[in-house]
């Protein structure tokens, strides 16, 4: 597989969002490094860099909750990636279905 040139920040960090292949709802938002996006495309699970454990992160791992990968896409200026996943269960570490459960709109 060929991982074209992106943009990683000073971090080396690169950001991605994440959206159910089936509904389109955006799940969550989570940071690859070269080598968590590389686990993500050999494994077909993602991979993510925990900033706050500074280690990385196979979403699931623990709570079962994985991500099954079907495509993952990056944006015209290659410092943003999408991954289309089948999620074996909620995103959010709080147990929501989706991290983007809170409105500031709505009432």
């Amino acid at each position: 597989m060929n991982i074209p040139e992106l943009k990683y920040n000073e971090a080396g960090l690169i950001p991605c969002i994440v959206q159910d292949a089936d509904t389109g709802a955006v799940l969550m938002m989570a940071w690859m490094s070269a080598e968590s996006l590389a686990l993500t495309l050999e494994r077909g699970e993602t991979v993510f860099f925990s900033r706050s454990r500074q280690e990385l992160w196979h979403k699931g791992a623990t709570s079962g909750n994985t991500q099954k990968l079907v495509d993952l896409r990056y944006d015209c200026d290659g410092d943003t990636l999408l991954a289309l996943v089948h999620p074996a269960g909620p995103a959010c570490h709080t147990g929501a279905r989706t991290c983007f459960y809170r409105s500031m709109t709505e009432e």
